[in-house]
């Protein structure tokens, strides 16, 4: 994806996706690796409503798979936030920062880099 080539990177990604649901099923872990991918390349190419639908799909399958207070449901969270900030949709991305901030604080403890990296999130600036 950072080489600019999304249409690769997506076909790929898709490809992904489809194997996964077929072998493993439509809510396993990896499904949801793949859907939070696919979410990340559509944010890149402003294709928003597309990478809002795949990141509540995702944030729904790892909550279910991994419960609600892991960090990877935290990161998820933080990756929808960051959407809806890209968007300028101020009030729901806040929210969701403060709770992935909050579930990373918990699961990884308050001096790892990914709570650094959710505090500087809520920096107003």
């Amino acid at each position: 994806m950072r080489q600019g080539r999304y249409a690769e990177a997506e076909s790929l990604n898709k490809r992904a996706l489809e194997i996964r649901q077929e072998i493993l099923g439509p809510e396993h872990l990896e499904v949801g690796t793949s859907l939070n991918n696919l979410a990340l390349l559509y944010r890149r190419q402003g294709r928003y409503s597309e990478a809002e639908s795949f990141n509540k799909r995702a944030l729904e399958i790892l909550q279910e798979a991994l419960g609600p207070e892991h960090a990877e449901v935290a990161t998820t969270l933080n990756n929808l936030a960051s959407l809806y900030e890209s968007q300028s949709r101020y009030p729901e991305a806040e929210p969701l920062y403060k709770r992935s901030l909050e579930l990373w604080e918990q699961a990884l403890g308050p001096e790892h880099p990914h709570v650094g990296a959710g505090i500087n999130n809520l920096n107003p600036t």
